[in-house]
């Protein structure tokens, strides 16, 4: 069984997910197969227990490679020996607070892994279309009256963000160097999405599966920064926008060959971390509370982060298909299936693509046919 939509491009087409065992490859990942693409993941073990990728049983799905994306020559031979014609570099360490305990290895991996990336594809002539997924936080984020839009500088004050920052410039130089000629026909975009939301995130520090670990465990919900507002959005709204992207680029090499933001609409109900928990706290039916921890001797985190999509929007009529609301409630149905153990989670979470694309057809998204 396979989905019909962005074209029908991916069936059949050989396509190396690197970081695919994380929470974003995983959904990733997921969604190309049932587009019938034949997968090759590239990545070191799942990062939590559990895991998405376990939970999908998605390892018997793929061409598994373990390995770490710092690995140049392992990155060469595989990419040598599957030849895929698309890729989507996610492979990253991607935790603010993670990066400040050990910085060397964020830059190591976030900058020297993507450089690894694009060293590799100088030398792979099966390669069509490569997208780079970096983050929100790449911005030097000293804008303050508005989202912040594609060309605003990179930067970043935590190690995180700066490393993101720094793989947007690597790529940039990358593609104005090598692959902006007519010789090389390859066509590399950037990805900034989000603050990205959905089921099967077990990451720590992040709201949603501290949250459902409170709730599970009877625990109040510990919150550091209650007031910080993210770009929040559902995970499968960036991942169409890299799909369809991609799409994009494959008949049009030079017009796509850019930038990109996919954060939610502008104009939509932007939450509050205390708002998501609450939120929560309310679906579930629970009477605990949300308690506040002491963040005066935290690292920096910013506390106002937001993108513009509008570049998106009307140069490849993509858009966010729901709201929080829409988003929350899949979430949290999620995580419930998953605790009730009543459902294979694998089905589960195809029929929230399905969902998630029969609400995109009835806004007549151009990617779902």
């Amino acid at each position: 069984m396979s989905q019909k939509t962005f074209n029908d491009i991916f069936k059949g087409k050989t396509v190396l997910v690197t970081g695919h065992t994380g929470f974003i490859g995983s959904w990733l990942t997921l969604w190309l197969k049932y587009l019938g693409a034949n997968i090759i993941g590239y990545s070191l073990n799942p990062p939590t227990d559990p895991s998405l990728f376990d939970i999908l049983n998605l390892d018997n799905e793929i061409t598994n490679v373990t390995s770490d994306i710092r690995d140049k020559e392992k990155l060469f031979e595989t990419v040598k020996k599957y030849e895929p014609e698309f890729v989507f570099h996610l492979a990253a360490q991607s935790l603010v607070r993670d990066s400040y305990e050990n910085p060397l290895n964020t830059f190591e991996i976030n900058v020297l892994g993507t450089a690894n990336m694009l060293e590799v594809l100088r030398f792979s002539p099966s390669v069509k279309v490569a997208l780079i997924m970096t983050s929100d936080k790449c911005y030097d984020n000293k804008i303050s009256n508005r989202p912040h839009i594609e060309d605003d500088p990179m930067g970043g004050i935590d190690p995180y963000s700066a490393s993101k920052g720094a793989a947007e410039l690597i790529t940039s130089s990358y593609k104005d160097s090598f692959f902006d000629t007519n010789s090389h026909k390859i066509s590399i975009s950037t990805i900034r999405a989000g603050n990205i939301l959905g089921g099967g995130d077990w990451a720590k520090d992040r709201i949603i599966p501290d949250s459902i670990n409170a709730i599970n465990r009877n625990h109040n919900i510990k919150i550091r920064n209650p007031d910080s507002i993210r770009p929040w959005q559902y995970v499968l709204e960036p991942i169409s926008g890299m799909l369809w992207l991609a799409r994009k680029m494959y008949s049009n090499q030079k017009e796509f060959n850019q930038s990109w933001n996919f954060g939610p609409e502008i104009g939509q109900k932007f939450l509050t971390v205390k708002e998501i928990a609450d939120y929560i706290l309310t679906k579930s039916n629970s009477s605990l509370k949300i308690d506040f921890t002491d963040n005066s001797n935290q690292p920096f985190e910013s506390k106002k982060l937001m993108i513009d999509s509008s570049k998106a929007y009307s140069n490849l009529d993509w858009k966010n298909i729901y709201t929080i609301d829409d988003a929350l409630s899949e979430i949290i149905a999620w995580y419930k299936t998953y605790q009730n153990k009543q459902e294979d989670m694998k089905e589960f979470s195809i029929s929230q693509i399905d969902n998630y694309v029969s609400k995109a057809k009835q806004v007549n998204m151009n990617w779902t046919k």
